[in-house]
């Protein structure tokens, strides 16, 4: 995996990932940004809900569940020192379908915290607290 960050001026960024495609990265206005764009550690937070909910859902259509929608809500704290690195994150997952089966929701959230989600596994080899949850909502009858 390659990449490259390239300063654009003050505290904005952009960069590029192996694959060609592109991010824009600013800072707060009292850090020197303008508040365009993700800071680098709200991208961090966000990869890693990325990489823990295609985990799920790859697992939860493998089990033949019929999940029509899925989200994680990510809530993360740093500590209050420097390097401001997370000190805990938790992973609540949201899963919608027909007939999903608890115990089939369960396990693909176990599987992606233990086994497969490289970003989160590697965050908690790191030393950061990570938790994961989740909750089942009915399909909605239109």
């Amino acid at each position: 995996m390659e990449g490259t960050v390239k300063w654009v001026d003050n505290a904005l960024f952009v960069g590029e990932s192996g694959s060609g495609h592109s991010v824009v990265m600013d800072g707060p206005e009292d850090l020197g940004g303008r508040n365009q764009s993700l800071r680098p550690m709200e991208m961090l937070l966000l990869g890693t809900g990325g990489c823990a909910i295609y985990d799920v859902i790859s697992i939860l259509k493998k089990a033949r569940q019929r999940i029509t929608a899925c989200r994680v809500e990510l809530h993360a704290e740093r500590v209050d020192d420097v390097p401001a690195v997370f000190q805990s994150m938790n992973l609540h997952f949201i899963v919608a379908g027909n007939d999903l089966k608890e115990s089939q929701v369960r396990r693909a959230v176990e599987l992606s915290a233990e086994k497969y989600c490289s970003a989160s596994i590697m965050l908690s080899r790191a030393g950061v607290t990570v938790s994961h949850s989740f909750a089942i909502e009915a399909e909605q009858a239109n």
